[in-house]
C-alpha cells in the first residue's frame, strides 16, 4: 500500500448566478434548445450547459447579469421561462409537470 487514501474526486461546477463552487450533484445542469433555457436534471441533453443552485435568488441573478447569454456563448437575449417555471416548482415544494 502506498499510504495514500482512496477518496473519489467530486466533480465541482460553478453556479452562473451567485458564481459560487459547488459539488456537480448539488447544482442543476441548464442547456438550450432552439433559443430557450431548459431546465436538465439528467445532464443528458446535448450541447453546451451551464450549471445552477435550485434557489430563486441564484436564478435572478444569473438573468439580471444576462450570465446564460455568456455561458452558452451565443448573441441575444434567451427565453427563460420554462427555467423560472422548473426553479419556482422546485423551491416551493410543488410537483413539477
Amino acid at each position: 500500500m502506498s499510504g495514500r487514501t482512496r477518496v473519489r474526486a467530486c466533480p465541482e461546477r460553478t453556479c452562473v448566478g451567485c458564481r459560487k463552487r459547488a459539488a456537480k450533484d448539488e447544482l442543476l445542469r441548464v442547456t438550450t434548445v432552439e433559443g430557450t433555457c431548459v431546465p436538465d436534471p439528467r445532464g443528458a441533453l446535448p450541447g453546451r450547459g451551464a450549471h445552477l443552485h435550485l434557489d430563486q435568488a441564484c436564478f435572478d441573478l444569473a438573468v439580471r447579469r444576462r450570465a446564460f447569454s455568456r455561458a452558452f456563448r451565443l448573441q441575444g437575449v434567451l427565453d427563460t421561462e420554462a427555467l423560472r417555471t422548473y426553479v419556482e416548482s422546485r423551491t416551493t415544494g410543488a410537483p413539477a409537470s
